[in-house]
């Protein structure tokens, strides 16, 4: 007798049951829908905002299928696309820059099934389309601007001890300290020791006492460390300010990070903001060189020592020192405005506290003179404005404007200064963008692969081993529905090599239902009796089956440990599948030849196929 108890039938069964309501989400597709969230943190979503959205809609007579308000943000379904694009300008004009306005995709299953977390599976790019950027950080640059920061703060220090010294000077990531007599130098090797325990000194001595600092290896690995964390920090918030919904921002091995953007439709500009590097420099403007000789010098390749040649707006040259008073890591915050005497579109800054302090300290000390304000993009930098300093700024608000920058351009460049300097310049090595249409032809193309493979091997198993071919087909469709159940619960993101991953689970998983209908086969041809036969069928067939499927797990866990990307998404779908094979080609089968067979005290044949033996050869 072959029967199962009554605790592993029920085990079957809830697994069963799960498997269908977690996978279900799935069949209902999705439907447009706009995402509101706040722009800044001290803005909230509730249900006055949920009112207020749904009056706004209701006055332009757009309609919808429905709002909901979760957590951090409301989102609200239409129809069609048509009808999303202009929801999305009527919220977007009528709510300001205080909130973010998405497009988004939302799943239509009912409600009953989101509030037990039934949730569909999210679709990657290659699935939904949008855009793929790949971004690498240039990590020497972060080094540079590391030892550009000691430059100053060492200078700073220096002057607080009052500790007299003849100059400091930065070659690459060398900062060289140099003092009027040994005993000087002495005491300002114990202060910056002090005070710069990451550095390491070293004493020179080549006609002036000298300060060679340069930042220790473990220093230098936090350096490049926090240089990847901050950009990935930073290009978060760039995306935040897009109103992208669901972007997929991670690190990829020590030096880059992938970006993707499902859904956008600007690729444009989503390009254009996160390409960007820009970053805000405040430098002093040189001065004493700026007859038209020394001009005229740089221009041709020959700056005098310690600065360097920009132009500003207007296109009139202007010699900046290389020296950099402050940096955009000050920036607490920037808005687009204008300014208050001209009408003319400017940025309005606010420092930190840090950064206000040295703000008013350089402008105390600089009065009558001009400071540059320079504005870094990919590497090239130009003088937004270069106003002589009138008095001592205080305060923390600082103001940038040009005759030449427009109400637009006023806007971008506080949305890069607001959402955060990067800390190392980025530049992007690989760009992909998939079309909406693309992504609904690999969907179709990925599921009709799948069934074709599927509908296949249903065909050959019921027609070589009959009822058992069957039953190996039914447990087969059980393993698809628990291998989609596990990867919704899990809200994994379906990509095209998810779905590669999917069709070789249909392939491999029906191996061990073959392995046990030929150990069945091979029981009665030996003259075992039917009952025995399945026993013994599923019992020793057993260990071959875990055999091969832990071998194939081994190689799916090291793609996922040592791979990347779409590569990893192969693995997770991979390794799960031969989970669900497992449960459902040895314990779902069992279950249903133990129904159809286990209760029979007499059972003379099985419908396993027709059995080939050597008798049947020689006759």
């Amino acid at each position: 007798m072959n029967r199962y108890p009554l605790w592993k039938n029920i085990l079957i069964g809830v697994a069963l049951l799960l498997g269908f309501i977690y996978a279900l989400p799935n069949l209902f597709g999705e439907v447009p829908a706009v995402q509101i969230l706040p722009a800044k943190s001290a803005l909230k979503v509730n249900i006055g905002l949920l009112q207020r959205v749904e009056g706004e809609l209701a006055k332009a007579n757009i309609s919808s299928q429905g709002a909901v308000l979760d957590v951090s943000s409301i989102k609200v379904r239409f129809a069609d696309t048509d009808t999303q694009l202009k929801a999305k300008d009527v919220l977007q004009s009528q709510l300001g820059d205080d909130y973010i306005i998405a497009l988004n995709l939302l799943s239509s299953s009912p409600q009953w099934l989101s509030n037990i977390s039934a949730l569909p599976m999210y679709l990657g790019l290659d699935l939904r389309g949008g855009v793929y950027f790949l971004l690498q950080v240039d990590m020497k640059a972060a080094l540079d601007k590391a030892a550009e920061r000691y430059t100053n703060d060492i200078r700073t220090s220096l002057r607080e001890k009052k500790i007299p010294y003849s100059g400091i000077t930065r070659e690459g990531q060398v900062v060289t300290v140099k003092f009027r007599d040994g005993e000087s130098r002495s005491k300002g090797l114990a202060e910056i020791s002090k005070n710069f325990p990451d550095l390491a000194l070293k004493e020179v001595d080549d006609g002036e006492p000298k300060l060679t600092a340069t930042l220790t290896p473990p220093a230098q690995t936090r350096v490049q460390e926090f240089s990847l964390q901050q950009n990935v920090t930073t290009l978060r918030n760039r995306v935040n300010e897009l109103g992208v919904a669901e972007p997929i921002i991670q690190q990829q091995g020590a030096d880059r990070v992938v970006v993707q953007l499902p859904g956008v439709q600007d690729t444009a500009k989503a390009k254009d903001i996160l390409g960007r590097t820009a970053t805000l420099e405040v430098r002093m403007v040189d001065e004493e060189h700026s007859d038209p000789a020394s001009l005229q010098a740089a221009a041709q390749g020959q700056p005098p020592f310690g600065t360097e040649l920009y132009k500003e707006r207007n296109g009139i040259p202007v010699l900046v020192k290389k020296n950099v008073v402050l940096t955009g890591e000050r920036i607490s915050d920037a808005q687009p405005g204008y300014d208050g005497q001209t009408g003319e579109p400017a940025v309005h800054i606010t420092l930190d506290g840090s950064g206000a302090r040295m703000f008013q300290l350089v402008t105390r000390e600089n009065v009558g003179k001009r400071m540059a304000i320079l504005l870094i993009e990919k590497g090239k930098g130009e003088v937004v404005t270069a106003p002589v300093i009138r008095t001592e700024i205080g305060g923390g608000r600082v103001q940038i404007s040009g005759g030449r920058m427009s109400v637009e351009e006023a806007r971008d460049i506080a949305l890069l200064l607001r959402a955060g300097a990067l800390a190392a310049p980025m530049e992007i090595i690989e760009e992909r963008t998939v079309g909406p249409s693309l992504g609904a032809d690999n969907i179709k193309r990925g599921f009709h692969s799948t069934w074709i493979g599927f509908s296949a091997i249903a065909v050959f198993m019921i027609a070589y081993y009959h009822l058992f071919g069957l039953i190996s087909v039914v447990a087969l469709a059980v393993n698809v529905l628990l291998l989609v159940a596990l990867l919704s619960m899990l809200q994994a993101t379906l990509t095209l090599p998810g779905m590669a991953g999917i069709a070789l689970t249909v392939g491999m998983a029906i191996d061990a239902n073959v392995l046990i209908n030929e150990r069945i086969r091979e029981e009665l041809r030996s003259g075992t009796t039917p009952q025995a036969a399945i026993h013994a069928g599923y019992e020793r067939a057993f260990g071959t089956i875990l055999d091969s499927n832990i071998t194939t797990l081994i190689a799916g866990i090291a793609l996922f440990m040592f791979g990347s990307g779409p590569v990893r998404g192969f693995a997770v779908v991979l390794c799960l599948g031969i989970l669900t094979s497992m449960f459902s080609a040895v314990m779902v089968s069992r279950s249903m030849v133990n129904l159809v067979y286990g209760s029979r005290r007499k059972l003379e044949k099985l419908s396993v196929g027709q059995m080939w033996h050597p008798e049947q050869q020689k006759a």
